[in-house]
């Protein structure tokens, strides 16, 4: 215990919990009921995720006539953009761009998966994503779920 606790100390660690800002239970579902709503408006359907910076799930809600590959394709993309800080349309571009950048480690190439920003924009809160409809339809829905509940989204910066 004594080397973790030396090795959390020296990297600057928080034991105690979490130093990162993160989206809560309550604005995760906002975001899905976002989301959800503007799918139902456009006669659409989909799997949608909200994951924490972290990479960790906050809530997720399949919705009538998905999959559970749907949902499981959701999951994936709100994870790698919470692991890798960018919207999964950014990923599929480094693919293009950067040789072997597709085999990395949580990296998903499909666009659907977008950050999720403080309402100025400056702070990462976490990762949105849908699946179950066409890649463009599933960032419309998760970027009108993140725009509704009152952040931000970047979908990629520069």
């Amino acid at each position: 215990m004594k080397s973790f606790l030396f090795g959390a100390a020296c990297l600057g660690l928080s034991i105690s919990g979490a130093s990162a800002q993160s989206l809560s239970a309550e604005q995760a579902q906002s975001i899905i009921a976002g989301c959800s709503a503007f799918a139902l408006d456009n006669g659409r359907s989909h799997a949608i995720a909200v994951y924490d910076p972290g990479a960790s799930p906050i809530a997720v809600l399949r919705m009538n006539g998905n999959s559970a590959g749907a949902m499981l394709f959701s999951m994936e993309k709100a994870k790698a953009v919470a692991m890798w800080g960018f919207a999964t349309s950014g990923m599929e571009e480094g693919a293009k761009n950067t040789p072997g950048f597709q085999f990395a480690p949580g990296v998903v190439t499909v666009p659907g998966g977008v950050p999720v920003y403080s309402s100025d924009g400056r702070t990462f809160l976490g990762a949105a994503a849908a699946s179950g409809d066409a890649p463009a339809n599933d960032v419309a829905c998760v970027e009108a779920g993140i725009k509704s509940a009152g952040f931000a989204y970047v979908r990629n910066r520069e």
